[in-house]
């Protein structure tokens, strides 16, 4: 064999060497782009979702309020009716309106709400915020292995003399929580 010919395999070897190298360090960096993406997907679905199912919430709950104030009102009525008095039609014809005002009210709300109970509402809506929470923290979970994959490509060698020379890519930082980190006694020394 040829010096010639072995040089110029040796040449394309490192070349090969370095652009795997190479684009080794921009898919871990395109990964970590993408798992933070994931990550502010996440967040804005729970933004659009909660201010929608909040709303739900309180107007349910306004329409349970009035659905028992007219029937305290009715109650209200039918014992101001004195069976003693006589019969006084303008007193029952008020208590009648209020009956079906009422019934009418329960229909809609059976129709809309098939369970007229707030508590389960709001259990929904926890529920729904603890789902979009567990999303969001599965997706920083992601995230944070991918920042690490990065991190480990750029610092070990040889890819590092690679990125060293070509790319001067910088570590990233994965996500922390100063709030749980405050949670816990114990600090790493690292």
């Amino acid at each position: 064999m040829d010096i010639s010919v072995l040089l110029v395999l040796i040449v394309v070897l490192v070349a090969g060497f370095i652009a795997m190298q190479y684009n080794a360090i921009i898919a871990k960096f395109n990964a970590v782009e993408r798992a933070w993406a994931s990550v502010l997907t996440q967040e804005r679905q729970k933004n659009k979702i909660i201010p929608q199912v909040e709303a739900l919430v309180e107007q349910y709950r306004l329409h349970e309020s009035d659905v028992l104030t007219k029937v305290t009102e009715l109650r209200s009525a039918l014992s101001a009716m004195d069976a003693s008095a006589g019969i006084d039609t303008a007193q029952l014809a008020a208590a009648e309106q209020q009956m079906q005002s009422l019934m009418q009210g329960l229909k809609v709300a059976v129709e809309a709400y098939p369970e007229l109970k707030a508590s389960d509402v709001y259990l929904k809506l926890m529920a729904e915020v603890s789902e979009q929470q567990e999303h969001i923290g599965a997706a920083l979970r992601i995230f944070n292995a991918n920042v690490e994959d990065f991190n480990n490509v750029i610092e070990m060698f040889p890819s590092s003399i690679v990125n060293n020379m070509l790319l001067r890519k910088e570590k990233i930082q994965t996500f922390t929580d100063s709030e749980a980190q405050a949670g816990f006694e114990y600090k790493p020394n690292f």
